[in-house]
């Protein structure tokens, strides 16, 4: 922790010295949701004013990145404080366990979660929403990784559905739906019906009902709320009620989705995907509205962000997988790339933070920022020691306006999407595609302060910057057996 960051976090923590008052904190993560998809960042046509009024009682990140460009490998990177080079989890990957949804790889016993750290400095810790960091009967079971209460999808398979048949309740399950409605289906031909493929219970609406009755139960505080919401992650079945608000000639043009690039057909896609944007923005909504009714509103640290860049484009080139149009959404705000990519497009991310008092309203911070840049907040904020290897930099600075200076480079070493890896020493931008071909491709240059599209490589013109932050890759990073990188790994 640098000395800015010490100095704030012992001014913070002064209110609460001779009393037990801890911050509360509340993370509420978004799933495939693009840089410009919220009315904070620019949309102009997505309806998302509860988390616009979030970003206006707080600070909005313009520079935060995910820990990795899909999901399984973000939320590792996000828990464990851990960068790519040195997470357990490299890629997405099921755990094999023989079930029709098996959970992804777990994490090890070993590992070290921000709850469970917070969990032994004395809060509540909830998980709501999707998992995808091991089964319930493995070493990766949100229960046995700090959670005092986990409900949602623990596999992220399953949740590629909004009607599943059964959610997860702790390392139990209970069935939602009698008549389930798999992910994952083609309608060739025929008039495609939105409640052809609906079901009994809406997962994101019976997740919230658990996540706020964490809240009501944990209103003593102190508590960790992790909210990892499925939505907007295809497939597409959002609510009637906000599929009726958006414009019917939206669709017009295009017709049907019918599932070809990937999950369920939509008889309207561009306003099924907006719906399903302004319903998680109501979840958010909720959530608020529930810590005002219990007055926690001034205690409570509330983030919002995402697991990395909106969909990308899939076989059918009017559509994005699962019938999205980022495009029509302007969803990564001109950035280059999408999910599965660590261009700009793919791991740039929304984030936004409020903490009244703490944070003051309505402001920005330009600071580059990641996912393993949590953990050592969360600890600070909750006075409790940082674990000794973390990646990560203490963004309290950032937060309460005051200068953050990073305590190294950022890094990603994804090792799906062919192999990519990244390295950020802001303005600097060094990218590798295809590192795990025979013939791995080579480092690209850019200067993301001046070309934010990551539209002129610069490496030939500056070849210090590339040897200088390939070297920084491969001192800060560690072999892992379960994702060989051979570039690197001799």
């Amino acid at each position: 922790m640098n000395l800015v960051a010490l100095f704030l976090t012992a001014v913070f923590l002064l209110p609460a010295m001779g009393s037990d008052k801890k911050t509360n904190i509340v993370f509420i993560l978004a799933d495939d949701l693009g840089y410009g998809e919220l009315g904070c960042y620019g949309q102009e046509k997505i309806k998302t004013p509860n988390i616009d009024r979030l970003a206006a009682a707080g600070i909005r990140f313009t520079h935060h990145y995910t820990g990795a460009p899909v999901c399984a490998p973000a939320r590792c990177v996000l828990l464990t404080g851990r960068h790519l080079g040195h997470a357990e989890i490299r890629n997405n990957g099921d755990s094999k366990n023989g079930r029709k949804f098996p959970g992804q790889w777990p994490i090890t016993a070993e590992a070290l979660t921000i709850a469970e750290v917070l969990q032994k400095a004395g809060y509540r810790t909830g998980g709501f929403g999707k998992w995808g960091l091991g089964p319930s009967d493995s070493s990766g079971s949100p229960i046995k990784q700090g959670f005092d209460r986990f409900y949602g999808y623990n596999c992220q398979r399953n949740a590629h559905s909004y009607y599943p048949p059964f959610l997860d309740d702790d390392e139990g399950i209970e069935t939602i739906n009698p008549n389930p409605i798999p992910g994952h289906q083609r309608q060739a031909k025929g008039e495609v019906k939105a409640d052809d493929y609906r079901d009994q219970t809406y997962a994101p609406d019976r997740i919230l009902e658990e996540a706020l009755e964490f809240l009501d139960e944990s209103k003593d505080g102190p508590f960790f709320l992790y909210l990892p919401f499925v939505e907007p992650h295809v497939a597409m079945h959002p609510p009637q009620e906000w599929l009726d608000r958006y414009p019917a000639e939206w669709d017009r043009e295009k017709g049907p989705y019918r599932g070809q690039n990937g999950y369920l057909p939509h008889p309207r896609p561009r306003a099924g995907y907006a719906a399903m944007i302004s319903d998680l923005d109501e979840h958010v909504g909720a959530v608020l509205d529930r810590l005002e009714k219990h007055g926690l509103t001034d205690n409570t640290l509330v983030i919002f962000t995402s697991d990395n860049g909106t969909t990308h484009p899939g076989g059918d080139p009017a559509f994005h997988i699962g019938g999205a149009d980022a495009a029509f959404f302007n969803s990564t705000a001109g950035l280059r790339g999408w999910k599965g990519s660590v261009n700009e497009g793919g791991i740039r991310i929304p984030a936004i933070a409020r903490w009244p008092g703490k944070i003051k309203p309505g402001t920005t911070t330009h600071a580059p920022s990641y996912f393993p840049d949590w953990f050592p907040t969360l600890c600070a904020i909750a006075a409790t020691a940082v674990p000794m290897d973390l990646d990560g930099t203490n963004l309290l600075p950032a937060l309460t306006g005051s200068t953050l200076n990073r305590s190294k480079p950022m890094i990603w070493e994804f090792h799906g999407y062919g192999g990519q890896l990244a390295v950020i020493d802001y303005p600097w931008k060094a990218v590798r595609q295809k590192a795990k071909a025979k013939i791995p491709g080579p480092w690209q240059l850019y200067r993301i302060d001046e070309d934010p599209a990551e539209a002129k490589d610069l490496a030939r013109v500056h070849p210090d910057q590339v040897k200088r932050l390939e070297t920084i890759f491969k001192n800060d990073r560690t072999p892992n057996p379960r994702a060989r990188l051979p570039l690197y790994d001799q």
